[in-house]
């Protein structure tokens, strides 16, 4: 799994937020963000010649997706109005899963985890559930979607956004028993599949989940294994709890979209009577990212592995026959600001202003006779992609190949993919 040096000042931040919690006010809120993007840019030089992803830390508690504990701070309260209507709140990581264990049929839960709508990443909560036949680790996932970035002229189709099933002739189509897109009487999109947690199925861990958009721009995804754990536990049921059609329903459940409305709007879409909002665009879920990856891959590779980070970066290794070759992928947002420290001499811009720089030079973590192959691309709405191959499986082993399984071509091509619009 790939994994750089830490930085220490993230590191401190990430203590900050955590000590925090939800007592910050709107003011320190927006300080804590700026740190952030602050530390992140003193990292700038070095993500630029390292494709940006290896940088990041792959992150997880026994296996499983589970984001850092500091939403289950009880500060932080849900308000209703009176007369039963919501009212711009927040909801604590409680409120998160609590909605989640009363959405789901009758059971037992425990090893709850879960993040509330005050933080800068997405609420989300994961519980282990068991309804008589096994225990299965249930998860949900709430995101609000950009809308000025992706509504064209013909308003904004969800159908671009949610998530798209694999591809016949791409490799990870071995990972998906099935995979279905419908459109909702609503005029949301879900995507619902059923897949294994790993492509090759060397355990018999299976993956299904549900992928919603709603015409408003509210995005709720939904994963349930039938393990305790994403990764690292064994099967305790021959398949999740939740059947498709109980996927579906549970990803479309208005709780979700209550609690996203909450969220910070990203922007809308100026008319005569409103302006965009100055609130920046979340980070995307790493989950989304890898599933965007592995779903845009060219044919003739079969996926071997593949992780995520909680937001931004995914990882596979692939194989084509002639040995493993590590992909990485980073997704940020608000990086217009330092488009000239990113991309200098050598670099090209694009007729619709999106700005193209490539590297090909030897990997930067010891493994022997490695290179690294990378294309990094930012949007005019400041969204960076960048997409990096190498010839080996890690990039501290040896060589496994004389070059990346992907060609830079191929790189570019999936880096300046339309898809990315739609992650975060």
């Amino acid at each position: 799994m790939p994994v750089d040096q830490h930085d220490p000042f993230e590191d401190r931040l990430s203590a900050a937020l955590r000590q925090a919690g939800g007592t910050f006010d709107t003011n320190r809120a927006a300080l804590a963000a700026a740190g952030q993007a602050h530390g992140r840019r003193l990292r700038l030089r070095r993500l630029a010649v390292a494709g940006s992803a290896a940088s990041l830390v792959l992150v997880g508690v026994g296996g499983a997706l589970l984001m850092p504990s500091d939403g289950s701070a009880s500060e932080e309260t849900s308000s209703v109005a009176t007369d039963g209507t919501a009212k711009r709140a927040s909801f604590s990581a409680d409120d998160v899963i609590r909605t989640l264990e009363k959405l789901l049929p009758k059971g037992k839960f425990h090893s709850q985890e879960g993040r509330g709508t005050h933080s800068d990443l997405p609420p989300y909560a994961n519980v282990v559930y068991d309804d008589g036949k096994g225990a299965a680790a249930v998860s949900v996932i709430l995101e609000r979607i950009d809308l000025s970035a992706v509504t064209g002229d013909n308003g904004f189709d969800p159908a671009r956004l949610v998530m798209p099933c694999p591809k016949k002739e791409a490799g990870a189509q071995s990972a998906f028993d099935s995979c279905e897109t419908e459109k909702l009487p609503d005029g949301s999109v879900v995507t619902v599949f059923q897949g294994y947690e790993y492509p090759d199925r060397r355990e018999e861990t299976k993956a299904w989940g549900a992928d919603l958009v709603t015409p408003d721009g509210q995005r709720v995804g939904v994963s349930e294994w039938n393990a305790p754990a994403e990764k690292g536990q064994p099967v305790s049921r021959p398949e999740p709890p939740l059947n498709p059609a109980q996927l579906k329903a549970l990803a479309a459940a208005t709780q979700w979209r209550t609690i996203i409305d909450t969220l910070p709007e990203q922007s809308r879409m100026p008319t005569p009577s409103t302006t965009r909002t100055s609130a920046a665009p979340r980070a995307a879920s790493g989950r989304v990212v890898e599933r965007v990856l592995a779903t845009s891959l060219p044919a003739g590779l079969k996926v071997v592995s593949r992780g995520h980070q909680e937001t931004e970066y995914a990882y596979l290794v692939v194989d084509d026959g002639r040995g493993k070759s590590l992909v990485e992928v980073n997704v940020q947002p608000n990086m217009a600001d330092v488009a000239d420290q990113l991309y200098g001499s050598g670099s090209e811009t694009l007729p619709d202003g999106t700005r193209v720089a490539t590297h090909q030079k030897p990997g930067e973590k010891g493994g022997e006779g490695v290179v690294m192959w990378t294309v990094d691309t930012l949007r005019k709405d400041g969204k960076r992609v960048v997409i990096s191959a190498f010839n080996s499986g890690s990039q501290e082993t040896a060589a496994t190949r004389p070059e990346p399984a992907l060609t830079i071509a191929q790189l570019r091509e999936i880096a300046l993919s339309p898809t990315w619009l739609r992650v975060g």
